[in-house]
């Protein structure tokens, strides 16, 4: 079922995800081959929708199921139910020849730096490669429209035949979004981009990628576990835990009035600069162990670990909507959601200046 409330603002949906489930099929058991065939319940039934413009933060702690729905969302995996549809198309009914016309409007940057980037081909050629692929510029002008890229993302073009192992950790996540953004692309899903990164160069990132999606009105869908990040980026935030939402709503609403106590645990977690307000904080910390992805619990996912779970926390699965006291778009799954007032509000962390072009990182 898909939840019309979450289609946000006044432009429309550039990206829908309709009861999406991903299950992972495993084998357990004796390791000759005779063991019982399970799956692992990555994704269970999100329905989500990012509207055109908008940065909408995906958090959860890991293992939530935050990356397999942003691969399956761009069709890296295929869904084991549900549609994915952009700008109006449903791409989980497309085969890969005619899905291929529109991986140029969707882009990815992922989170290892190190990783992410060959380390045997030169920085010009890793950033120029989707030039080549879908063949939307000429071999003679890949080279100028590279380090264009290259100067908008804040590297330096003469560098354009350098290795990544010549650059820093922040400086190759900006090779990746210039990658990323080569197509010129409508939406840009950002799977923890800062996570493996120093704390200064992650404000340098989250700028980078703010001023970016003014001058190229992009559409962000932004993945993290670090909600003191996202609260800086986004418009929206959804919350994750154990491949179902919980809650989802605007910046300055669902990070200031939380209503699902596994969100207000996270905020809990959001380090504080201030040594004095850290020790007035009241620190939430959960019991027990995420449950097991190949055996979730009955009903309430968040039930073995929530204080305020009752009986039928495991009777019933509770539905995301808006409770009694929340704004239209602040939806909680949640059969005793925090009143109003209950959860204290994490103290304000002021993000870093934008940095100037070329700024070494």
């Amino acid at each position: 079922m898909t939840e019309p409330t979450l289609t946000g603002g006044p432009n429309g949906s550039l990206l829908k995800l309709e009861d999406i489930v991903k299950h992972f099929p495993v084998r357990t058991g004796s390791g000759l081959g005779r063991g019982q065939r399970e799956v692992v319940h990555a994704v269970d039934g999100v329905s989500l929708a990012v509207s055109r413009g908008e940065t909408l933060g995906l958090v959860g702690e890991t293992g939530c199921g935050k990356s397999t729905l942003a691969r399956v969302a761009l069709r890296l995996l295929e869904v084991t139910e549900g549609r994915v549809v952009f700008d109006g198309v449903d791409l989980t009914a497309l085969s890969a020849r005619h899905l291929r016309a529109y991986r140029r409007e969707m882009q990815m940057i992922f989170q290892d730096p190190y990783g992410s980037l060959n380390p045997r081909r030169r920085v010009g050629s890793i950033i120029g490669e989707p030039f080549a692929v879908h063949g939307v510029v000429a071999r003679s002008q890949r080279r100028q429209a590279v380090q264009e890229l290259m100067e908008l993302v804040g590297l330096n073009p003469e560098h354009y035949n350098r290795f990544p192992a010549e650059f820093s950790g922040g400086q190759r996540q900006r090779i990746g979004v210039a990658r990323a953004l080569a197509l010129r692309p409508k939406l840009l899903v950002c799977d923890e981009p800062v996570s493996a990164l120093d704390v200064s160069i992650q404000a340098q990132i989250v700028n980078l990628l703010a001023r970016l999606q003014k001058e190229l009105q992009l559409t962000y869908l932004f993945i993290a576990h670090d909600l003191s990040v996202v609260r800086h980026l986004c418009d929206r935030i959804a919350v994750m835990y154990l491949g179902q939402l919980v809650e989802v709503g605007p910046v300055g609403e669902i990070d200031v009035e939380p209503r699902h106590p596994y969100t207000e645990a996270l905020l809990s977690a959001v380090p504080v600069p201030d040594p004095d307000d850290a020790a007035r904080r009241r620190r939430i910390v959960l019991s027990g162990d995420v449950p097991s992805p190949i055996d979730p619990p009955s009903g309430c996912r968040f039930r073995t670990r929530c204080p305020r779970a009752r009986p039928i926390c495991g009777e019933q699965v509770p539905p995301l909507e808006v409770r009694a006291g929340s704004g239209a778009g602040h939806l909680t799954a949640c059969h005793f959601p925090l009143e109003p007032g209950d959860a204290r509000a994490p103290v304000e962390i002021a993000p870093a200046p934008l940095l100037e072009e070329g700024h070494p990182c």
